[in-house]
């Protein structure tokens, strides 16, 4: 059987490929990106944030928070406070995720219908 050799053009496609996979698997998790877009705008404590979500348990918050923070793209300060306070900001691999977070809105927008299938 004669193999032929891969080129190098199909090997750069599947890393791409795979690249963009992963980071549909993060960012497509129920609220990821939305909890992004909201701390592109400014950081927030924690009950700002379940607020601007709405429907969001603190369970499910603070899971999602702890990835993103563990993923590099969240930051968690303390805040010297009585009774002391915790805010979230984004860090600069988060802030570079705001212009794709921007022109997937504009898209949305663009394309996609209000009522979109799984929304309720």
């Amino acid at each position: 059987m004669v193999t032929m050799p891969r080129d190098a053009t199909d090997h750069d496609l599947r890393q791409c490929d795979a690249a963009l996979s992963r980071a549909f698997e993060f960012l497509g998790k129920r609220w990821n990106g939305m909890i992004l877009g909201i701390l592109a705008e400014r950081p927030a404590g924690f009950a700002e944030l379940r607020r601007s979500l709405g429907q969001i348990t603190d369970s499910v918050l603070s899971d999602r928070l702890s990835e993103l923070t563990a993923a590099g793209l969240v930051s968690r300060e303390v805040t010297d406070s009585r009774p002391p306070g915790v805010s979230y900001g984004l860090t600069p691999a988060g802030q570079a995720l705001t212009p794709v977070l921007d022109d997937l809105s504009r898209w949305a927008a663009d394309n996609l219908s209000q009522r979109c299938p799984g929304t309720g």
